[in-house]
């Protein structure tokens, strides 16, 4: 798909993995609309990069609904890539030594990460599957969700946020399947240890253990290389159905 004038969507998209590749994608042409959690993110963002900006909680169905709605009306047509970045990372025991019941913050995880996600992946294909083709293969769109590589190496006190991006990367097979007929790609990425607001409160002494595990480059991972990859999987037509893994050959240890 060729991404100059091409409408993309990006959620999560006023910080991080999400801005990075909002960002990516307006310089490779696209007309983006910036959807973050927060507003002024958002238009923070989209004053950048000439996009327009809205607000939703991915997690509240009737608000990324509305969010969606608002972009399609505002950018004048449905977006033809969809970029879902907007989740959480959570850190919590299935036994912590308090004793307390920790079934509210699975919820919440799987809420945000693994419902957003289908939420936003829903409205990307409906909008989608009503447009017309782009091409000769009949591409009508590109859907790419962030799963994260605890889906296979969670480590302790990871079990919400593998189990919630284990559900993004098992979503990627039967999505691509389904969507297959309507021209509608489907891919997930799932990334090792970022730069990114989530990573940026790690003790130093912590980051240096992680980092042992990561062979080569022996470094945090950067948002725009994930949003250099973003770029690549729109372009590539024949990227569908599967799940990468943007890592550095990394595999992390229990804790």
């Amino acid at each position: 798909m060729d991404l100059n004038g091409t409408i993309a969507l990006v959620t999560g998209a006023g910080s991080g993995l999400g801005e990075a590749t909002s960002r990516r994608l307006a310089a490779a042409g696209a007309r983006v609309a910036v959807l973050d959690l927060s507003l002024e993110s958002a238009k923070r963002v989209a004053g950048d990069i000439g996009g327009e900006a809205f607000a939703a909680d991915v997690s509240d169905a009737a608000e990324i609904e509305a969010a969606f709605e608002q972009a399609v009306q505002a950018m004048g047509a449905a977006p033809r890539v969809v970029v879902s970045c907007a989740g959480i990372g959570t850190a919590s025991r299935i036994l912590p030594r308090d004793g307390s019941l920790t079934t509210a913050i699975f919820d919440k995880t799987i809420q945000v990460n693994l419902m957003g996600t289908y939420a936003v992946m829903n409205l990307a294909a409906r909008a989608m599957a009503a447009a017309e083709p782009l091409d000769a293969d009949g591409t009508r769109g590109v859907i790419v969700n962030t799963a994260s590589v605890a889906f296979e190496d969670g480590q302790i006190g990871q079990v919400a946020y593998s189990a919630s991006k284990g559900g993004v990367v098992s979503m990627t097979l039967p999505a691509a399947r389904e969507l297959a007929r309507f021209g509608i790609r489907v891919v997930a990425i799932a990334p090792g240890l970022f730069e990114t607001g989530m990573s940026a409160g790690l003790p130093d002494e912590i980051r240096g253990d992680i980092l042992k595990n990561v062979p080569f480059p022996s470094r945090m991972g950067l948002p725009a290389e994930y949003a250099q990859l973003v770029q690549q999987i729109v372009e590539n037509t024949m990227l569908n159905g599967c799940v990468i893994r943007l890592d550095g050959a990394a595999r992390m240890p229990a804790k």
